[in-house]
């Protein structure tokens, strides 16, 4: 078992509010990610499950036991760092069995435990080296095997990707998913990087200034997202923001508005999105009248940076390479899938729109 519950739990350091009331409740078995802008108080929290910071208001449950005061060691949670914290003088299967050691584990059951790991992880190969000749990905992984170990009811990961390079990234996300089937412990994981939370996550939680916005799915919280603020976090190429044509806006603006937003909604309506992929080309004279200003080409596919007179902001869209065929300086029209606008208030509430 597995099962973690914040009810109002808040932090604070001296006068500063870091955690403002968080309730969330963490399944049995379940992938959880973490994901916000640096300072939003993920980490702060997941320290907090850990028993690496204490809770200032609020209650934390696991497996429905009050665990406020328990001791880090006795939660029943592991925690991997950024950092992968190995001991330089230690093999690998050194590494890995010394919380079994100092617990008192004897040394045939160190070894087996840790050579199930081992083989969890695949780096059975690997048992007898040190750090030193270990690979930053396989670092890792030791100290994802030194968690393991302990078979806690709860795996806490805060951004252990971090320092990895793109393409191992990619590499251990794939080993994590893996993982997580094999042993189906609680994870919950902490990331800044949308694209690890979207392809880890069973659900995300966004968090925004100490507060979760919103809890789901990856494509729930990608096609529905509560506010603003949620859909401009989740998706690159950022979603575009339309406002509300002032008295005297450009006739491309305008018509930009009056194609996004269904008339029954402009009393409501201050802004609406419309993801870069939703945002389809066209030649001169069709649609809504555009220039093009920046075309990045990525292969498969391009990003096109978009002016429409009246609007601050360059749209952007991100269309096929075919498609993306475009030159800085053309004059082009714009079709929106306008079924997909996403509709917000003054409040940045979503109050329409979205896909199902």
């Amino acid at each position: 078992m597995g099962q973690v519950s914040l009810r109002g739990v808040h932090k604070r350091f001296g006068e500063v509010h870091v955690i403002k009331g968080v309730d969330l409740e963490v399944r049995d078995g379940e992938f959880l990610v973490f994901v916000g802008p640096s300072g939003c108080g993920k980490t702060t929290l997941l320290r907090m499950v850990a028993g690496l910071e204490t809770i200032t208001e609020g209650e934390l449950h696991i497996d429905g036991l009050m665990a406020n005061e328990v001791r880090p060691s006795e939660r029943g949670a592991a925690m991997v760092f950024q950092s992968y914290a190995l001991y330089p003088h230690m093999t690998v299967a050194e590494n890995m069995g010394f919380a079994l050691k100092m617990a008192g584990v004897a040394k045939a059951d160190r070894d087996q435990q840790v050579g199930r790991a081992a083989e969890a992880l695949r780096m059975t190969d690997l048992l007898g080296r040190f750090p030193k000749e270990l690979s930053g990905g396989q670092r890792q992984r030791v100290a994802i095997g030194r968690a393991i170990v302990r078979k806690p009811k709860v795996f806490l990961f805060d951004e252990p990707l971090s320092n990895l390079d793109a393409a191992l990234r990619v590499s251990m996300r794939i080993e994590l998913s893996r993982l997580h089937q094999e042993l189906r412990t609680t994870m919950i994981y902490v990331t800044h990087d949308q694209v690890e939370a979207m392809t880890l996550g069973d659900r995300i939680a966004v968090f925004n200034q100490g507060r979760i916005e919103q809890v789901g799915a990856p494509l729930d919280l990608y096609n529905r997202p509560r506010n603003e603020f949620v859909a401009g976090f989740l998706g690159a190429p950022r979603i575009n923001l339309v406002p509300r044509p002032a008295e005297g806006a450009s006739a491309p603006h305008r018509a930009l508005w009056q194609a996004l937003v269904d008339p029954s909604h402009f009393a409501r309506a201050e802004r609406a999105g419309l993801r870069p992929e939703h945002l389809h080309l066209g030649a001169a004279g069709t649609g809504i009248a555009a220039t093009v200003e920046l075309v990045e080409q990525l292969g498969d596919a391009a990003i096109v940076h978009l002016r429409v007179a009246g609007l601050s902001d360059l749209l952007i869209a991100k269309v096929s390479a075919a498609e993306g065929r475009v030159n800085a300086g053309d004059a082009i029209g714009l079709l929106p899938a306008v079924e997909t606008a996403l509709i917000f208030d003054d409040q940045g509430l979503r109050v329409a729109g979205g896909l199902a």
